[in-house]
């Protein structure tokens, strides 16, 4: 039997799903995003010399900022009153950049949207300070790795990922 598609109506229109009745839960939901570069631009954003200033700390505001913004963003997703959102940086070779982005809330709905767009808004941000430098970067792997609370349950992606 299909499932019922919850964000269709019975006349076909789209609509936000009601979420009043869901008990509040603690939220979290952790994603990444990786870009690979030049192993020179690595360097540069490392050494913080590049032609926009600070990348990584700018990339963190803005994924930061694209967390609260999600539901701006994405039609369907309601907006939430985020308790948390932390964004790490890590170097996986000389030119890999990986950027893994928690996202936390009481609420009654989950927060994975808000962790997938601030990966893949931080990760954008890292190319737009270093374009200039090296227009050949590539993003790539936006990803969700966990998520807690709900309903639906945990999800934990089942290949090994790296742990600080």
């Amino acid at each position: 039997m299909p499932r019922k598609l919850s964000h269709v109506g019975p006349d076909g229109a789209a609509h936000m799903v009601d979420v009043g009745a869901k008990p509040t839960t603690h939220r979290v939901a952790v994603a990444e995003a990786r870009v690979r570069m030049k192993p020179a631009t690595a360097s540069a954003i490392r050494a913080g010399k590049t032609p926009k200033g600070p990348v990584l700390e700018t990339a963190r505001i803005a994924a930061i900022n694209a967390a609260k913004l999600t539901s701006t963003l994405i039609p369907m997703c309601h907006p939430l009153a985020l308790t948390k959102v932390g964004v790490e940086f890590s170097w996986e070779g000389k030119g890999l950049l990986r950027l893994e982005c928690r996202v936390e809330a009481v609420d009654r709905t989950g927060v994975e949207m808000e962790a997938l767009a601030a990966a893949s808004i931080g990760a954008l941000t890292v190319y737009d300070m270093a374009k200039a430098i090296d227009r050949g970067m590539e993003i790539s792997t936006i990803r969700l790795l966990e998520k807690s609370g709900g309903k639906s349950g945990p999800y934990m992606r089942t290949e090994k990922r790296k742990r600080k």
